[in-house]
């Protein structure tokens, strides 16, 4: 099985303008463009690191809905990612 290779151009969020704190951030609008597009990608594996430390591969069922992640499954929505929670994101081709 050939190894997957990951998307050279990382997408980080960056620091919130709105407050001190370093644990809030918010996604920049680059991250989210640039997600939306390879959301919308069947042949695109996507996979989310989240701040708390999860890691969450999309399958191909997969939207974004305003600043949620929807991760679809067989009886409906499995989990709702909010931007905002997401770390960085991988892209591999299929």
């Amino acid at each position: 099985m050939e190894k997957k290779q990951p998307n050279t151009q990382p997408l980080n969020v960056v620091p919130s303008q709105k407050t001190n704190d370093p644990q809030v951030v918010n996604p920049s609008p680059n991250f989210k463009k640039i997600l939306s597009r390879y959301v919308n990608y069947r042949g695109i594996d996507i996979v989310l690191y989240l701040k708390d430390g999860t890691v969450i591969e999309l399958d191909k069922n997969r939207k974004l809905d305003g600043d949620v992640v929807i991760k679809n499954g067989k009886e409906g929505i499995v989990a709702r990612i909010e931007l905002s929670d997401i770390r960085k994101a991988d892209f591999f081709a299929a």
